[in-house]
């Protein structure tokens, strides 16, 4: 996954115009090294699918 299109999925999730993303195992690792370099990462929160997935969500408050 590039990186400006990481970026873009994130600022949805943000804004509220994505309500969710799915993170496919081979892309997590590419997702999450843009993801940790941002403001509020801590108000993303990530849920482990089976298999190695992952669905993201954007919190109003961030997690602890």
């Amino acid at each position: 996954m590039q990186e400006q299109f990481i970026e873009e999925i994130l600022d949805k999730l943000k804004t509220g115009e994505l309500s969710e993303y799915y993170v496919e195992k081979e892309a997590f690792m590419d997702f999450r090294q843009v993801l940790v370099k941002r403001e509020d990462f801590k108000h993303f929160r990530g849920i482990g699918q089976r298999g190695g997935d992952v669905l993201y969500h954007y919190l109003k408050e961030p997690r602890s």
